[in-house]
């Protein structure tokens, strides 16, 4: 009797501390990382942002702060390691702004791929990328093809939401500004912070200065780094002080189902790593023919 009752004992406490396992990599203690290996699939989320101006009310880290929250909102229920605050990204067109960390191209790249190989040294097969800066899908798109320069013991997935006809009504309903120049701190940025961390935005400083395009560069099928800051020299595109706590949940929410729908897939998934070795060996079988 003594011997199942101790048995149930240590099964209550297993199942307790797997509960209380902590999600944050920064939280966990080293006896915790086997356990925490196999409850989250050998998967590690890695949320990237940035440190640049958004606007004059919002937080020069709204992007990493958000993909922080949405990452450690999700994991609550679908369970997943988060990396710590990551925001070595692309950022080069707010340099001339206080508060903006840009680091050089190859730097960003090369830390990248060493943050993604550490990851994977300590046991992570799968990394997720979850982003929040609209400076970054190009930079980690290249990134991830150079990913099949070499081989790789992991693979990485990053997450890009698709087209919701469904949420795309209900926004239309509680939005107030034009979508086409909703493009940088404006009404959707500042209504997820403000809903996120309304501590963190002023909303009523929204107009202390322009969001709207100064349109100073008039050219036709053509590219060329300054356009940004030719459009938008306050580093601040759109209305902030539209924003709303309303809008703010319902984007939240759409976000979180979103991520959490990729997440599952991600731990599911045993094609991709498959696929990727398969692909190698026939990279190093044309040098042996």
């Amino acid at each position: 009797m003594k011997n199942l009752l101790l048995v149930l004992a240590l099964l209550l406490c297993g199942s307790a501390f797997a509960q209380q396992l902590p999600t944050r990599w920064d939280e966990l203690s080293a006896v915790e990382w086997p356990a925490a290996l196999e409850k989250s699939s050998q998967t590690c989320v890695l949320p990237i942002g940035i440190l640049e101006k958004h606007g004059p009310h919002s937080p020069l880290g709204n992007d990493l702060i958000h993909v922080r929250e949405i990452a450690a909102r999700v994991v609550k229920n679908e369970y997943a390691v988060v990396f710590p605050d990551y925001f070595y990204g692309q950022i080069n067109e707010a340099r001339q702004q206080y508060g903006t960390f840009a680091l050089p191209a190859n730097l960003i790249m090369q830390l990248l791929e060493a943050t993604c190989d550490e990851i994977a040294r300590n046991g992570f097969k799968k990394i997720i990328i979850i982003n929040g800066h609209g400076g970054n899908p190009e930079f980690i798109e290249f990134f991830m093809q150079n990913l099949l320069n070499k081989r790789h013991n992991y693979a990485v997935y990053f997450y890009t939401p698709g087209n919701d006809p469904e949420f795309q009504k209900e926004y239309k309903k509680l939005s107030k500004t034009d979508p086409s120049t909703d493009l940088h701190a404006g009404e959707r940025e500042t209504s997820t912070m403000l809903y996120l961390r309304p501590d963190l935005i002023h909303v009523e400083k929204g107009t202390e200065q322009s969001g709207a395009d100064q349109k100073r560069l008039h050219l036709t099928n053509l590219y060329t780094p300054i356009w940004w800051y030719a459009s938008f020299p306050n580093h601040y595109a759109g209305q902030g002080d539209k924003a709303t706590k309303e809008l703010g949940k319902l984007i939240v929410d759409h976000e979180i189902a979103g991520f959490t729908d990729a997440l599952k897939q991600v731990k599911a998934d045993t094609q991709t790593l498959k696929l990727q070795n398969e692909y190698f060996d026939r990279v190093d079988s044309l040098g042996r023919k």
